[in-house]
């Protein structure tokens, strides 16, 4: 078939190779052909063997990144000019092969716009490791650490603890990128998800996602502080004013609240009895210690305690609402609110590579906002010894990748169905 017809052939492969399940097992064949390049006398042709392809090793060819083992992994990437980054211009429809593939293809997409979020978040962690200029180290760092199928386990399990039916009307308590709402929004056909967004840059950008369905089936969405959604319920009058929910959901919805144990107060009051309270909560208090990555054998032992003491003060501000809390402590603030509360606290380590950026951000004394991490040093430490400790992140770990260790707090809680509370 020539030219133009062809381009329908060519459109309808390209679709379906975007859209199938990746194994990435054809890349074996360049496992072997490397292999034979690299043998002086192996008969095949100069020709054949491909000097630039795979030159620096499967997989990282000129001008590609590609950090994944193939055979591990299915990854997003993403090599787009900035003019094209972000623009979405294929959507399955609800026809044929296409049909098969929609909420697959629509997960997907919400898990990784999720991740790139979280990236730039500098309230994801107290010591966040995202740099602050490099859109290319952010893409390596979401990459590298799976982030997007990291935040999918996430959402499914918030959402299946939820017990969701058909006709739950959900909240979303930090609505954010969406993670949790679109999936909420394709359990209960019949019910009806509220969507409440902290900045306006998320509620705008939830109204224009929100756009792509039917106005009966789009999620309500809400701007503001966790204890502005009773106000916002009652200004809309009607059934609304009254309006409790079967199911509230969130992921990192409550974690820095200054006064969490009214944020506990506020979700229980939203409750319909009988309701279920689903969240994923990250713990700071619980994140990754810098001193821990690197070796500090040859520095003075008093320096290395002082250092050590330092980094742990900053997790035990008992003023700073990031790390003033742990497992305990929430599970008492919802029983206090009347909930019967279960949870489990999980440790898991993703792999974060160390660039240059990432330790200048820590070593640089922040103009303003939160402390960075040398002004914490600063207290405990004097500039001289501080600068032996920065040549040791220089020497040892930056052009590394590490086992970036984080703690999540999973939290299921129930309104008493005899509850005549809130």
């Amino acid at each position: 078939v020539g030219l133009p017809e062809g381009r329908f052939h060519l459109a309808t492969a390209a679709l379906y190779l975007a859209t199938a399940r990746k194994s990435n097992t054809a890349f074996a064949f360049f496992d072997a052909l490397e292999q034979v390049g690299k043998e002086a006398d192996s008969g095949v042709p100069n020709h054949l063997k491909d000097g630039n392809r795979d030159k620096e090793g499967f997989g990282h060819g000129e001008g590609y990144l590609y950090p994944h083992a193939y055979r591990d992994h299915w990854v997003a990437q993403q090599y787009l000019p900035s003019s094209l980054q972000g623009k979405v211009f294929y959507q399955p429809s609800d026809q044929g092969y296409e049909a098969a593939i929609r909420v697959n293809v629509a997960r997907r997409r919400e898990a990784q716009l999720a991740a790139m979020l979280a990236a730039e978040d500098e309230h994801v962690e107290i010591l966040t490791h995202s740099p602050g200029d490099a859109a290319r180290d952010r893409w390596l760092q979401r990459t590298i650490s799976n982030a997007g199928e990291r935040l999918g386990h996430v959402r499914d399990r918030v959402l299946d603890a939820a017990a969701l039916t058909r006709h739950s009307v959900v909240l979303d308590a930090r609505a954010a990128s969406g993670l949790l709402t679109w999936e909420a929004l394709r359990r209960v056909p019949e019910g009806g998800v509220y969507a409440l967004a902290r900045t306006r840059r998320d509620a705008d950008a939830l109204r224009q996602l929100a756009e792509r369905l039917p106005l009966v089936e789009r999620p309500v969405v809400m701007e503001g502080r966790l204890e502005e959604v009773p106000t916002f319920l009652a200004l809309q009058g009607g059934a609304r004013a009254e309006l409790h929910f079967d199911a509230i959901v969130g992921y990192n919805s409550i974690f820095d609240d200054a006064d969490k144990a009214a944020a506990c107060a506020t979700l229980a009051s939203l409750l319909a009895p009988g309701g279920v309270l689903s969240l994923a909560e990250r713990v700071p208090q619980h994140t990754q210690r810098l001193y821990r990555l690197v070796d500090a054998g040859t520095l003075d032992a008093d320096l290395v305690a002082r250092w050590q003491a330092a980094e742990e003060s900053i997790y035990g501000d008992a003023a700073d609402p990031l790390v003033n809390w742990d497992a305990d402590k929430m599970r008492s603030w919802l029983e206090a609110a009347r909930l019967e509360v279960a949870m489990k606290g999980e440790n898991e380590a993703s792999e974060t590579p160390i660039t240059q950026a990432m330790v200048e951000r820590w070593f640089t004394p922040a103009a303003s906002g939160r402390p960075a991490y040398v002004d914490r040093l600063s207290t405990h430490v004097a500039a001289g010894e501080i600068a032996q400790i920065r040549a040791l992140f220089d020497r040892q770990i930056v052009g590394q990748t590490v086992d970036w260790q984080a703690h999540t707090l999973f939290i299921t809680a129930r309104r008493p169905k005899e509850s005549t509370s809130g």
